[in-house]
């Protein structure tokens, strides 16, 4: 295999070799282009060096198990969505370890408030719903829906890298929206 051009590759050529030849160097490549970012990412949630190292490799082993699972058309916004889950993960963990801790303890107040801890799993379900919802959009919609809500891409640079006209751009932003609720609330 010739590594020498990976540099000149974008994230989705690179995801699409990996997924054509199963060769884990090109994942390989694509997750090095993304290691700082998710260790910032793991640092500001898990606030611990070690862990958040950790959690970069443990996200990377996720990433070559369940990338050939979904479809991915924007890999940085998909890896982030990953790396946010699995640190969420972690501190629902070390949570339960708390308050498991606090009980054998015999203290009566809980470490967070059933409201509230119900609150964050709440959360965490509508973020994993929130992105099957929008695999199920279709490809137009999710292409603008994502670009504008998870990478802030203005409707203006929408049209630009995909080619829709600027009314095309706002029509499936709108649509994308209106169709991630309906798919939002069936779940809810």
């Amino acid at each position: 295999m010739n590594y020498k051009n990976s540099r000149e590759l974008t994230d989705e050529e690179l995801l699409q070799r990996y997924k054509t030849d199963e060769d884990s160097n090109w994942i390989g490549i694509l997750f090095d282009r993304y290691a700082i970012l998710l260790l910032g990412l793991c640092m500001k949630y898990l606030k611990n060096e070690e862990d958040a190292r950790d959690g970069v490799q443990q996200i990377f082993l996720k990433v070559l198990a369940e990338v050939n699972k979904h479809q991915v058309l924007f890999f940085r916004a998909w890896i982030y969505m990953v790396a946010k889950n699995y640190c969420l993960m972690q501190l629902r963990h070390k949570q339960q370890v708390r308050q498991e801790e606090v009980n054998e303890n015999h203290l009566n107040s809980p470490a967070i408030p059933d409201e509230d801890k119900t609150k964050f799993i709440e959360k965490d379900i509508l973020l994993e719903n929130m992105q099957q919802a929008l695999e199920q959009l279709n490809p137009e919609q999710r292409i603008c829906v994502k670009l504008f809500y998870l990478q802030k891409v203005s409707y203006q640079d929408i049209a630009a890298k995909t080619g829709y006209t600027l009314l095309q751009v706002k029509s499936y932003i709108q649509n994308g929206k209106r169709n991630l609720k309906q798919l939002l609330s069936k779940h809810g």
